[in-house]
């Protein structure tokens, strides 16, 4: 897209938010309250707020990055991402400077742990982010995992998406190219999103990984790129990855590990 246009987009949309904005507000003011009382005027105004949010997240992205962050944090400006998001993320990571922390805990005050609760694991992926895939598959509290050709560090086998793929399909194919295995599509269990430090990447670069719990066909046998396969208990916590040692933890929190 030629640059002029996102001028003119941007001057486009300001003018029509200033004129159809109060309109629009004042009918969904109303609407929402005859409709739902209370309780869907409050829904209403808190997806006002979130969107709010995501514009701050994207208008004040240059300031929020020279005064909340210490250089190489998670970057403000993700379009799908609050403010508090990305405030959460660098407090996970460390990477807030004084006035973030100041920031930070002030939200506290109102709301306990507010940007860790707000994070959200689910926003679009930015450049900053690695977004993965991974099988969890546990025996004996005891966790399956592998590591690469040239690398010191054990990861849940998995990988990336391919363009178009849904998260079953991409799965299934590299744990197939992984571990020779073919995972049920039936026993699919979707467990949550984990995010940590990537590592060997610049401070600030994260690794999202989705996932997944299922049963599998055939016998396992590493590929010619995996260098090991073990099955690690939570002893071997600094033998893993940083989103791997997230994973465990949570798994401990449960008592599975």
């Amino acid at each position: 897209m030629h640059p002029i246009f996102g001028v003119l987009l941007f001057f486009i949309s300001v003018i029509l938010l200033l004129i159809t904005g109060p309109l629009g507000l004042i009918y969904g003011f109303f609407y929402t309250l005859f409709k739902g009382g209370l309780k869907g005027l409050g829904e209403y105004l808190l997806k006002i707020a979130v969107s709010i949010d995501q514009l701050g997240n994207v208008l004040m992205q240059h300031l929020l990055n020279l005064l909340w962050i210490k250089k190489g944090g998670y970057p403000f400006g993700n379009r799908d991402e609050t403010i508090s998001s990305a405030l959460g993320r660098n407090k996970k990571l460390g990477m807030l400077t004084l006035f973030g922390k100041g920031i930070d805990s002030f939200l506290d005050t109102i709301d306990p742990n507010h940007s860790l609760n707000s994070i959200d694991y689910y926003v679009e992926p930015s450049e900053n982010t690695i977004d993965k895939l991974a099988w969890m598959h546990l025996k004996d509290r005891r966790i399956l995992c592998v590591r690469s050709k040239g690398k010191s560090l054990f990861y849940l086998p998995g990988g990336k998406r391919d363009k178009g793929e849904s998260d079953l399909k991409a799965l299934t194919r590299e744990i197939k190219e992984e571990l020779k295995v073919l995972l049920d599509p039936n026993s699919f269990r979707f467990i949550r999103v984990f995010e940590a430090q990537a590592d060997g990447k610049p401070p600030g670069m994260l690794v999202r990984m989705t996932c997944y719990e299922a049963d599998y066909q055939g016998e396992l046998q590493i590929d010619s790129e995996i260098e090991e396969m073990a099955w690690l208990g939570y002893h071997d916590r600094e033998k893993v990855s940083e989103v791997c040692k997230v994973i465990f933890d949570h798994l401990r929190s449960e008592d599975r590990m």
